[in-house]
C-alpha cells in the first residue's frame, strides 16, 4: 500500500515538481551544489514576479513542502555506505525494514549517494582542470604576444611568417591541445546539469530488418505502401530512448502514486463506477477528477475517455499472474489478440526478495483489435508491481508523455493494471481496470459502436482473454484424460507440442491481421464489394514459415447474425465445405482433438480433408477456436502429415511451417455502453443502423504465392488472392442467409 513517508496523496502527480535531496526517494539535483548531503527535500513554487513578499500579511506566494528522513535513519544509511556502497536486494530489504523505509527509497538514496561521492571527485577534477586551462590560456598569450613582436634577427625588421614557422607550428599543437581540455572540462560540466554533449542526444532505436519486393506489372509499381514489414516498429517505438537518470526520480514517484490511484479506483463503488445494462461498469468521469484532482494532468484536447472495470475469478494462483504480467514475452503470448507488439526499454527495479515486489519497468506497447480498420494504439508507460499488506498484488501502467513532450501520442494511459487477490485451490480474484484517453476519430466507421462501447480495449476484453488463457493452460497440464473418445490425444507429450503449435499459429495470425504500424497495407477496392487490403513479405531461414514470398490478404464486413452463431458456423468441420474453396468440397474429418477449457467452442484439432483429388490426399489441417465474452477466433493452417506425426508424438514443433489464415469474430457493439464521458456520439454504419444484434467479422489469409523470396510479385498472384477471399465472404454470407450486398462500403 502506498507508503505516507514517500509522497502526500495531494501531491501525487505534481509532475512540475523539482527535488533537490540526495536522501529521498528518486531525488538527483541538476545544480552543482545540489549534490551536497541534505537530511531532507524541500520543494518550493517560486514566486512568478521573482520578488520577494514584504507584507508578513499578504498570502505567500512561496511555498515549501518537506519530505525528510530522520537524523537516526541518515546516520545508519551512511554508516551502511562506508562498508558497503553497492547494497543487494537482501540488504536493502533488511535496512527499509529496519528504518522504516520503503526499498526503494533504500535504493535511490544509495545510488544519490553514490552520486554525490562522484560529484565531489569530478568537483575535484574540474578545479584542477580549470588551473590547467588557465596556464594554457596564459601561455597561449604568451606565444601570441611573442608572434605580434617577433623581428627578424638580420635585419631588425618585423619577422616574415616563413621564418616562424617552428614557433607557429607549436602553437598549433598547443591550440588543439587546449581545445581538448575545454571539451573535458564542457563534457564534466554537462553531467551536473543533465544536458547533452557535444552532438545532440541520439536516442535508442528499434528498428527491424527491411524487405522490398517490386510489382513486374499494373499501375502497383508506384505504390510503395504496398510493400509491408511483418515485424518492423511504428512512431513511439522509433522516438523513444531509455529514460536519463534525471527521468527516473519522477518515474519511481509517478509510479508509486499510479499505484495508489489503482488500487483506490479498484476498491470504490459507486459513484465513481457506473453499472450499464451489458454488465459492464464505466467510469464517472466528474466524480473521478473530484476524487484525483491532480492525477497526470487535465484531459487533452481532441482526446476521448475510455474507462472501465471488470471483475473475474482465474484458475491460477496470484504469483504466476504476477509473472505472466512483469514478463514481457508472456505477456504479448497470452495477451497476443490485444497486444500486437511490445518492448521493455529498462528496468528500473527487479524487485526485493526473490519477487517481483518493488519491480519497476519502462516499456511500449501496441494495442490492437483483429481488423485492418481499427488503428492501433502506441503507449510509452511504466509498470509498477508491488504487494500491498494485506497479501493482494497490483500491478500498474502509466504513461510517461509527460517525460517526453517532443513525442506526438494520440492515446494516454492513465493508472491502468489489477489487483490480484489470492484464493484457495489455486485459483486468483483480478479486478481490472482501463483507464485510457484516445484519439479515435480514424476508426473505421462501422467499427466506432464497438470502440465506443468498451468492448475493444476495455477491461472486459483484456479479462475475458486472461480468463480463457488461463483455462487453456490447465487443460494442458491435466494429467486425467478419459480415452473413450479416440480423437482426444491423451499422451501428455503429444498435447503439450500440439498445443504449442497451436499458440505459434495464434499469435502469427494475430500479429498479421491488425492494423499496426508494423505492416504496410494496401487497400484493393471494387464497386458494390468490401474493400481488401493485401501486403506481402518475404519468407527466409524461418523454420516456422514455408521460404517464398507470401501474400497476406484481410478484410472486415458486417452480417446481422449473432457473433455465437457465426462462431458455430465456421469451427465446425461439417460445414466448412460450404465456404472453404481450397477444400474443393470433399469432406472434413477430425483426427484429433484437446479441449482448452469448459466451453466446447475453446478446443485444438486436426483435420483432414479427403478430396476426390488423390493428389491432396495427405492434406491436414491444424485449427485452433476459441470464444469468450469479447470476441471469438477460428484459425487454422495446412500442415505436412509427417510433420504432425513428430509433433504427435512429442517432437518439437518450431519445425512444422505454418501460413495461418482464419476469422476474427466480434460483436458489432450495438449493445453497448458509451466510452466514459457521454459525449460522444456513436456513428452506426448503414448496415447497422436498424440497431439489430450482429457480428463484425475480419477474414484474413495468407498465401504463398512463389517458392523464390527473390521473384518478383505478378500482378495475376495479387488478383487470385483477392478473388479467394472475396469468393469466401460471399459463400459465408450465402451460408449465414446474409444480403451479399450488405457489408460496410
Amino acid at each position: 500500500m502506498y507508503h505516507p513517508s514517500m509522497f502526500e496523496s495531494h501531491h501525487m502527480f505534481d509532475m512540475t515538481t523539482k527535488s533537490t535531496s540526495d536522501n529521498d526517494l528518486g531525488i538527483t539535483g541538476s545544480r552543482e551544489d545540489e549534490f551536497e548531503t541534505k537530511s531532507g527535500t524541500e520543494v518550493t513554487t517560486e514566486n512568478p514576479s521573482g520578488e520577494e513578499l514584504q507584507d508578513p500579511n499578504q498570502r505567500p506566494n512561496k511555498k515549501k513542502r518537506y519530505h525528510r528522513h530522520t537524523q537516526r535513519q541518515i546516520q545508519e544509511l551512511e554508516a551502511f555506505f562506508k562498508e558497503c556502497p553497492h547494497p543487494d536486494d537482501k540488504q536493502r530489504k533488511e535496512l527499509s525494514r529496519d528504518l522504516c523505509l520503503e526499498p526503494l527509497q533504500v535504493k535511490f538514496w544509495f545510488q544519490n549517494k553514490r552520486t554525490q561521492m562522484k560529484a565531489q571527485h569530478e568537483r575535484h577534477e574540474n578545479q584542477i582542470l580549470k588551473s590547467d586551462n588557465d596556464k594554457l590560456r596564459a601561455e597561449n598569450n604568451r606565444y601570441k604576444e611573442a608572434l605580434s613582436n617577433a623581428t627578424c634577427p638580420n635585419c631588425g625588421g618585423p619577422a616574415a611568417i616563413g621564418e616562424m614557422s617552428f614557433d607557429e607550428q607549436h602553437l598549433r599543437i598547443e591550440n588543439a591541445r587546449l581545445r581538448e581540455e575545454i571539451d573535458r572540462i564542457s563534457a564534466i560540466a554537462a553531467k551536473y546539469v543533465g544536458k547533452p554533449v557535444g552532438s545532440s542526444f541520439a536516442p535508442l532505436a528499434i528498428h527491424g530488418p527491411s524487405r522490398s519486393l517490386e510489382l513486374e506489372v499494373g499501375n502497383f509499381g508506384n505504390q510503395t505502401g504496398f510493400v509491408g514489414d511483418m515485424y518492423g516498429t511504428g512512431d513511439i517505438l522509433r522516438s523513444v530512448s531509455i529514460p536519463s537518470d534525471t527521468d527516473k526520480p519522477m518515474i519511481v514517484e509517478l509510479a508509486v502514486a499510479a499505484m495508489e490511484e489503482l488500487v483506490r479506483m479498484a476498491q470504490s463503488g459507486d459513484p465513481l463506477w457506473v453499472s450499464t445494462g451489458n454488465s459492464m461498469e464505466l467510469l464517472n468521469e466528474e466524480e473521478y477528477f473530484r476524487t484525483f484532482p491532480r492525477g497526470i494532468g487535465p484531459k487533452q484536447l481532441g482526446l476521448r475517455t475510455e474507462a472501465s472495470r471488470e471483475s473475474a475469478v482465474v484458475i491460477m494462483n496470484h504469483i504466476n499472474l504476477v509473472e505472466i504480467l512483469m514478463d514481457v514475452n508472456q505477456w504479448s503470448c497470452v495477451f497476443s489478440g490485444i497486444v500486437s507488439r511490445a518492448l521493455t526499454l529498462e528496468v528500473l527495479s527487479t524487485g526485493v526478495a526473490g519477487n517481483y515486489n518493488g519491480a519497476l519497468q519502462v516499456m511500449t506497447a501496441e494495442f490492437q483489435v483483429p481488423s485492418p480498420l481499427v488503428p492501433t494504439r502506441e503507449n510509452y508507460f511504466v509498470r509498477y508491481c508491488k504487494q500491498h499488506s494485506d497479501g493482494s498484488w497490483a500491478v500498474v501502467d502509466v504513461s510517461l508523455d509527460s517525460l517526453r513532450p517532443n513525442l506526438i501520442s494520440r492515446t494516454r494511459r492513465r493508472p491502468s493494471g489489477c489487483l490480484i487477490q489470492e484464493l484457495p485451490n489455486g485459483y486468483s480474484k483480478v479486478t481490472w481496470i482501463e483507464h485510457m484517453e484516445v484519439d479515435d476519430r480514424s476508426v473505421h466507421t462501422m467499427y466506432k459502436p464497438l470502440v465506443h462501447s468498451g468492448l475493444a480495449f476495455g477491461a472486459k476484453r483484456w479479462v475475458s482473454t486472461l480468463e480463457r488463457q488461463c483455462e487453456r493452460l490447465a487443460s494442458s497440464m491435466a494429467s486425467n484424460i478419459p480415452a473413450s473418445d479416440l480423437s482426444v490425444i491423451t499422451s501428455p507429450e503429444g498435447r503439450k507440442s500440439m498445443l504449442k503449435l497451436a499458440e505459434r499459429m495464434v499469435m502469427s495470425f494475430c500479429s498479421g491481421v491488425g492494423a499496426s504500424t508494423a505492416h504496410a497495407w494496401t487497400t484493393m477496392s471494387s464497386t458494390g464489394s468490401d474493400d481488401v487490403r493485401v501486403m506481402t513479405r518475404k519468407s527466409m531461414d524461418d523454420p516456422g514459415r514455408p521460404p517464398g514470398i507470401v501474400l497476406s490478404a484481410a478484410t472486415s464486413f458486417w452480417i446481422p447474425v449473432a457473433p455465437k452463431r457465426v462462431f458455430d458456423f465456421l469451427r465446425d468441420e461439417n460445414s466448412r465445405s460450404e465456404w472453404d474453396i481450397l477444400s474443393n468440397g470433399g469432406m472434413v474429418q477430425e483426427m484429433a482433438h484437446i479441449a482448452n477449457g469448459r466451453e466446447p467452442g475453446n478446443c485444438v484439432s486436426l483435420l483432414r480433408v479427403n478430396s476426390g483429388n488423390s493428389s491432396q490426399s495427405n492434406m491436414l489441417i491444424l485449427q485452433e477456436s476459441c470464444t469468450d465474452a469479447s470476441g471469438s477466433y477460428v484459425i487454422y493452417a495446412p500442415v505436412d502429415i509427417v510433420a504432425m506425426n513428430v509433433v504427435l508424438s512429442g517432437g518439437d514443433p518450431d519445425y512444422v511451417a505454418l501460413l495461418p489464415s482464419g476469422f476474427a469474430i466480434l460483436p458489432d457493439g450495438s449493445g453497448g455502453g458509451g466510452g466514459g464521458d457521454g459525449n460522444d456520439q456513436e456513428v452506426v454504419s448503414s448496415s447497422n443502423a436498424s440497431g439489430s444484434c450482429g457480428s463484425l467479422l475480419t477474414v484474413a489469409f495468407q498465401i504463398l504465392v512463389d517458392s523464390v523470396p527473390t521473384a518478383k510479385l505478378s500482378l495475376g498472384s495479387v488478383a487470385t488472392v483477392n478473388s479467394l477471399i472475396k469468393c469466401t465472404v460471399e459463400r459465408i454470407k450465402a451460408a449465414l442467409a446474409c444480403d451479399v450486398g450488405g457489408g460496410a462500403p
